[in-house]
């Protein structure tokens, strides 16, 4: 006879996620290769897993300010397209849009690399799940 478990110990909690069909196939072809349920599996992958970086004010100001750049840069790509197709002089230089491009790729990557530290204890920190998302 299997001892009882504590009321505290006993799973009567459900939690439901939307997947797409991919993902779903993905969770359960990992569950099966560690040899777990799905839910096994998920329930140690949620609990196992890292939490999310945090991010400072000023981190998520800079990239608030990067993708408001961004929206402009592709606003002025989108014209200068148009322009070209038109066959009149295009309101910005296409490498020049490119080279724009690149740069702020390269800074959202260096963003997203560094390790945030509060400098100032009265500094909160937000989630990195809450900040605008942005190539």
């Amino acid at each position: 006879m299997r001892p009882k478990l504590s009321k505290n110990l006993i799973r009567n909690k459900t939690l439901e996620a939307r997947v797409n069909a991919i993902e779903h196939e993905m969770i359960k072809q990992k569950a099966q290769d560690a040899g777990l349920s799905v839910a096994e599996f998920t329930r140690r992958s949620a609990l196992l897993k890292p939490l999310p970086r945090r991010l400072s004010k000023i981190t998520l100001a800079t990239y608030k300010e990067l993708v408001r750049i961004g929206n402009n840069i592709n606003q002025l790509t989108r014209a200068t397209n148009a322009a070209i197709k038109m066959g009149v002089r295009p309101p910005a230089s296409p490498e020049q849009l490119e080279q724009l491009r690149n740069l702020l790729q390269q800074i959202g990557r260096e963003l997203s690399s560094i390790e945030t530290e509060t400098i100032d204890d009265d500094d909160e920190e937000i989630d990195e799940d809450d900040s605008e998302e942005w190539d």
